[in-house]
C-alpha cells in the first residue's frame, strides 16, 4: 500500500474516498490518464486548460502517494517523466464513471456549454 499523507478518522466510505479526489484538478487528472493513457508533465498541462504548474505538481505529488498515480522517472538527457494510473487509479476511475455520467447528463439538462475535447468523451 502506498505511504498517504492522509489517513482518517473518516466517517465513512464517501469521506475516504472524497480525501483522495478532492479538488477540482484530481478527478480530472485521473480522467486524462484513463482516456489517453501514460503522459508526459507538459502533455498532462495541455490535456487541462486552467490547471497552474503548481498545482498540477501538487496533485500529482499527492496522487502518487496515495498510490493513484505512477511516476516514471527515465535517467536519460533532457531528463523524462511520464505518469500514468495505477491498479487503484483505474479502480478510482471506474468508480467516478458514473458521476461523470451523472454530471453530462446534468450539463444536457442546464444547457451548459462544453469545453471541447481533441476527442470522443467517453462518458458523455
Amino acid at each position: 500500500m502506498a505511504k498517504s499523507a492522509r489517513r482518517g478518522p473518516y466517517f465513512c466510505g464517501i469521506d475516504a474516498a472524497m480525501d483522495v479526489v478532492a479538488g477540482k484538478w484530481k478527478p480530472l487528472i485521473l480522467w486524462e490518464l484513463n482516456n489517453y493513457g501514460t503522459r508526459r508533465f507538459a502533455e498532462l498541462r495541455r490535456g487541462l486548460p486552467g490547471v497552474s504548474e503548481k498545482m498540477l505538481i501538487q496533485h500529482l505529488r499527492e496522487m502518487e502517494e496515495d498510490g493513484l498515480v505512477h511516476r516514471e522517472v527515465y535517467r536519460q538527457v533532457p531528463p523524462k517523466v511520464e505518469y500514468s494510473l495505477t491498479e487503484q487509479g483505474v479502480s478510482l476511475n471506474t468508480a467516478l464513471s458514473s458521476l461523470g455520467k451523472w454530471g453530462t447528463e446534468r450539463m444536457r439538462r442546464m444547457g451548459a456549454e462544453k469545453v471541447p475535447v481533441s476527442v470522443e468523451d467517453p462518458v458523455g
